[in-house]
């Protein structure tokens, strides 16, 4: 979250998806802010965000969670930008326990292959630290679709159009990710998963 996707093999488009940058000029835009009014917003530099902007830098996962919380988009959809690249046969690598950490109220994500930034899929493991449906204010929901692999301990599946559905290590679920979902663990242990999320 790794040999092609069939799925992705066998999807066109004519035109090259937005770099993070772009994704983030434009969520800008559409607010009618400035970069002054934004970075203020966000608690980081103005040369920073226009830095970010014209992608002459990688933010941190910090700083787009900052960028995340004051334009109003999902996470996800920043990280998982699919510019297309002239390269071939690129390559990204993470050792163990070395990914980058980033913590919520539910959850303690370390993303993996953090290097490329220009990506189809974002793969991490996540300690599911949630114990109750309460821990979330709201779904979570964005666009794409999601992989998620049990590696230890249990958890209970939510999401909004089907039952809960209790997993154990070794099970696997393939969902929607605009449908609203969340994992509690039910285990002594918190749950650990692997996520693969793959942008619309």
């Amino acid at each position: 979250m790794p040999e092609q996707n069939p799925a992705m093999a066998e999807k066109t488009s004519s035109k090259a998806e937005e770099s993070l940058g772009q994704r983030i000029h434009l969520a800008r835009k559409a607010k009618g802010w400035t970069l002054a009014e934004t970075s203020d917003l966000a608690g980081i530099g103005r040369s920073t965000l226009s830095k970010i902007e014209n992608d002459q830098t990688k933010p941190s996962f910090e700083i787009v969670q900052k960028l995340t919380q004051a334009l109003g988009m999902a996470t996800p959809q920043l990280f998982q930008q699919s510019t297309i690249d002239a390269m071939k046969g690129r390559r990204d690598f993470s050792e163990a326990g070395q990914g980058e950490l980033k913590e919520t109220p539910t959850y303690i994500h370390e993303l993996l292959c953090v290097e490329l930034t220009s990506k189809r899929m974002l793969p991490y493991v996540s300690t599911i630290t949630a114990r109750s449906e309460d821990d979330f204010n709201e779904w979570i929901r964005h666009d794409g679709e999601e992989f998620m692999y049990v590696l230890s301990g249990e958890l209970l599946f939510l999401c909004e159009h089907y039952r809960p559905r209790p997993m154990k290590a070794g099970d696997s679920v393939y969902y929607d990710s605009a449908m609203g979902h969340g994992c509690i663990s039910t285990s002594e242990e918190d749950a650990k998963v692997l996520w693969v999320s793959l942008g619309a």
